[in-house]
């Protein structure tokens, strides 16, 4: 089976999936990845700055993708948390080549719900490029949660992430918290949720509201069998 997974930002598949991915893997499934920005362009940093800051983003996605399995197959450069800036079609365009490339049968991506903008538009070009059609070939849509953009988002009750589907992450996590550590400068303090402590007792409380010991958790968008 191949997957694609589609992140605004390169560090949230590894934050919000990236123990399901190295477990696709493990079961010999091919899993694709696209980032949408290249996740420092917004800071308050000198040009210069932010070039570096890039270019460290982008080797810290090469080696955590390596290490969990993934092949990205899309690494875009649309203005960091201003993807609202950008025609929509622009965006959904990037996406639909990438998918005529690898044909996916399994789509991941952000939930609508997330406080950050870039993963709001990243769900809707999503959505439009996998719309409803004859012969599609994708047959699942997923979407995660990223700890400190899904958690910060829940305004009213339409926007709360509500997980029907969980993985058992038992025998992935240290695969996941070794992926973790190439993205150091996105980690923060405990008692942040994006801390390696926060995302940690997610892990642990999605597990156990399931009966294991750690799960991640997903929201099935839609599914033909």
């Amino acid at each position: 089976m191949s997957i694609l997974v589609i992140v605004a930002h390169s560090d949230d598949e590894t934050i919000g999936m990236g123990a399901t991915i190295a477990k696709h893997v493990s079961e010999g499934e091919q899993v694709f990845g696209i980032y949408l920005t290249n996740g420092t362009g917004s800071r308050n940093q000198k040009e210069s700055e932010n070039k570096k800051a890039a270019l460290q983003r982008s080797k810290a996605a090469d080696l955590a993708a390596e290490k969990i399995g993934l092949e990205w197959v899309g690494k875009f450069n649309f203005p960091d948390n201003a993807l609202d800036s950008v025609p929509l079609i622009d965006i959904v365009q990037a996406i639909e080549g990438i998918k005529d490339q690898i044909n996916p049968s399994l789509v991941y991506t952000h939930h609508f719900g997330d406080l950050n903008i870039d993963h709001k538009i990243a769900f809707q070009a999503t959505m439009t490029s996998f719309r409803p059609q004859p012969e599609e070939i994708c047959k699942e849509i997923r979407t995660f949660e990223v700890p400190s953009a899904t958690d910060f988002g829940a305004f009213s009750a339409n926007g709360v992430f509500s997980p029907n589907m969980f993985i058992n992450i038992d025998l992935y996590w240290e695969v996941k918290k070794s992926a973790l550590e190439f993205y150091g400068e996105e980690i923060r303090k405990s008692p942040h949720s994006r801390s390696m402590e926060g995302i940690d007792a997610l892990s642990k409380y999605r597990g156990v509201s399931v009966g294991c010991s750690r799960a991640e958790a997903f929201n099935v968008i839609r599914k033909i069998c």
